[in-house]
């Protein structure tokens, strides 16, 4: 015969076990209201010495909160929304959220379903994830709860949106460089029409300029996110004399070093090259390993859940917020370290 479960304890066991009401034990371990920090350390001792688990439902009754946040990417391929959803999750799991997540998959149509899904849930708050940095559409102003925009920014200046400063990130790049002692630096990056592109190009040229050097070829290369366009870039590039280049993407990054290495040029010692994303499939296998930008991303994502918090209690934090990129440093750049 099965001998029957123990019963788990309640909450009017553990204010028994504390010598308090079943209100001011409610209190303590919610962290609301005024208690002594004297009878909250009773009443958490007691909870733990009956490995006491709050009821879920009862405290979304009592809070109005189902301590449930939804994430709706847009990324299908999950290239720089998967690093953001990370950060965020960890998050959420540090405040006890739980977390549904949705992939719109780049559909407008799929992506108002889920959010129909999501409301139906009652979420207490919503992280909208894109798949590039260029602004999107706002959906808070229909929605009854707080919504964090990461990665893809908001166009309604007065949502909250969390973005990677590309244009530090590329001056940053820049700056590496010209300490290295370069001088004669090209610049090749992605499409004219994406935002990352533009702001890239920005810091690229800002960091030349305070440096009182001018671009190789007078202005950027702009062509895809690609290791075809690498190759194909460097063709033109090394028709200049140019001893570094700073490149928009770490594919475009990996094709560059593949023509030059092919046309007898040595990496870094005759060019240095600077890939930006850190996408480590390709920084650290290329030849040499690649000095890249890294984005920070799950930083991005854990920063855009703590607001999230932050504006489900009342205090939302409006506009784009830009968040530091940060060098990493391979052989691709200095000399004498292959």
């Amino acid at each position: 015969m099965t001998p029957p479960r123990p019963r788990a304890a309640t909450i009017n066991d553990v204010a028994a076990l504390a010598g308090v009401s079943i209100a001011t034990a409610s209190k303590a371990l919610n962290g609301r209201g005024q208690v002594r920090d004297e009878t909250r350390r009773r009443v958490l001792v007691a909870a733990e010495e009956l490995s006491f688990q709050p009821n879920a439902l009862a405290r979304s009754l009592i809070s109005g909160q189902t301590r449930t946040v939804g994430l709706l990417t847009s990324d299908s391929v999950g290239r720089f929304g998967i690093p953001v959803l990370l950060g965020a999750e960890d998050a959420f799991g540090a405040g006890e959220m739980s977390v549904m997540l949705c992939d719109a998959r780049g559909d407008s149509i799929r992506e108002q379903h889920h959010l129909r899904t999501l409301l139906a849930r009652r979420v207490d708050g919503l992280i909208v994830v894109g798949e590039s940095t260029d602004p999107r559409p706002s959906i808070s102003r229909n929605l009854p709860l707080p919504v964090v925009y990461a990665y893809a920014p908001s166009d309604d200046p007065d949502d909250v949106s969390f973005v990677p400063d590309d244009v530090e990130g590329a001056k940053l790049a820049v700056q590496h460089l010209v300490t290295l002692g370069r001088r004669r630096i090209a610049h090749v990056t992605g499409p004219t029409h994406y935002r990352a592109a533009q702001d890239r190009a920005e810091g690229t040229q800002a960091a030349l300029a305070e440096a009182g050097l001018e671009l190789v070829g007078g202005q950027p290369l702009f062509g895809v996110w690609s290791q075809r366009w690498g190759r194909q870039a460097a063709e033109i590039v090394l028709k200049h004399e140019v001893d570094a280049v700073m490149c928009g993407s770490d594919q475009i990054a990996a094709g560059f070093i593949e023509a030059a290495r092919e046309r007898g040029h040595r990496i870094p010692d005759d060019i240095a090259v600077v890939g930006y994303d850190n996408w480590e499939v390709l920084s650290a296998e290329t030849r040499p390993p690649l000095t890249t930008i890294d984005m920070n991303l799950e930083r991005l994502g854990r920063t855009a859940a703590q607001h999230l918090f932050a504006a489900i209690d009342g205090k939302a934090t409006p506009g784009v917020h830009r968040m530091p990129c940060r060098l990493v440093i391979r052989e691709s750049s200095l000399t004498g370290t292959v």
